[in-house]
């Protein structure tokens, strides 16, 4: 090995230089992310705060699963080091090969989700009794908790739509450590919005997706033991 290759290791591999490169990663891909996100968050920011803008509030997020999904790809295939380093371009790549498989994931989930807020935010008018609201409430984190691990196996993995459906329930029973560590993170963000802090998630985006894969680290590594050939 060169003298010159030896330097050139040794300067991305110190502890200053992983610090470096973890931090850059972290700003290149909350830019991306939020860039995503962007055409979503400006239509959402024109909407009315009115329980009837609820679906619309829906389709507004929808560019939220692609963008997510290329953040957790970017996380996975990240370099560890500053002379190995292209956050933007694995993002990049993930968006454009994950975009489809996340929507078919995203998309269905953003659809009952919009059912479940109109019912919740109408519960008086439709007559909803108060043990029916709170299943609903109870379903629709399950559902978050589901999707999450959707979104982590379209990212990484090319199954079909069933399988991916299939494969994230059967680990969020399986995996409880998981399950309970995105559950914290899911209840963190909600305790942030309803303070009226609710553009630091959205700012704390590649933090939260960073965590949310390092969760699913065993249900990753069993997908690719025993799902995959």
């Amino acid at each position: 090995m060169s003298a010159a290759s030896a330097a050139r290791r040794e300067f991305g591999e110190g502890p200053l230089a992983r610090a470096a490169a973890l931090v850059y990663s972290l700003l290149v891909i909350e830019v991306l992310l939020l860039v995503a996100c962007a055409p979503g968050l400006l239509l959402l920011g024109l909407l009315d705060r009115d329980a009837s803008n609820v679906p619309l509030a829906a389709l507004c997020a929808l560019p939220a699963g692609p963008a997510w999904s290329a953040a957790l790809y970017a996380w996975h295939h990240r370099g560890r080091d500053l002379a190995e380093l292209h956050p933007a371009r694995g993002y990049v790549r993930g968006y454009r090969t994950g975009a489809a498989d996340s929507l078919k994931v995203w998309a269905p989930w953003l659809v009952g989700m919009a059912l479940i807020g109109t019912v919740l935010t109408h519960r008086a008018a439709a007559g909803i009794p108060a043990w029916w609201a709170g299943l609903l409430a109870v379903l629709a984190v399950v559902s978050a908790l589901w999707v999450s691990n959707a979104l982590v196996i379209s990212a990484l993995f090319t199954f079909r739509g069933a399988d991916t459906a299939r494969l994230a329930g059967y680990f969020l029973v399986r995996g409880v450590k998981a399950t309970a560590g995105n559950l914290c993170l899911f209840a963190a963000a909600v305790a942030v919005t309803a303070a009226g802090a609710q553009v630091l998630p959205f700012l704390l985006g590649s933090v939260c997706a960073a965590a949310v894969l390092l969760n699913s680290r065993r249900m990753i590594a069993d997908i690719r033991e025993d799902f995959t050939a």
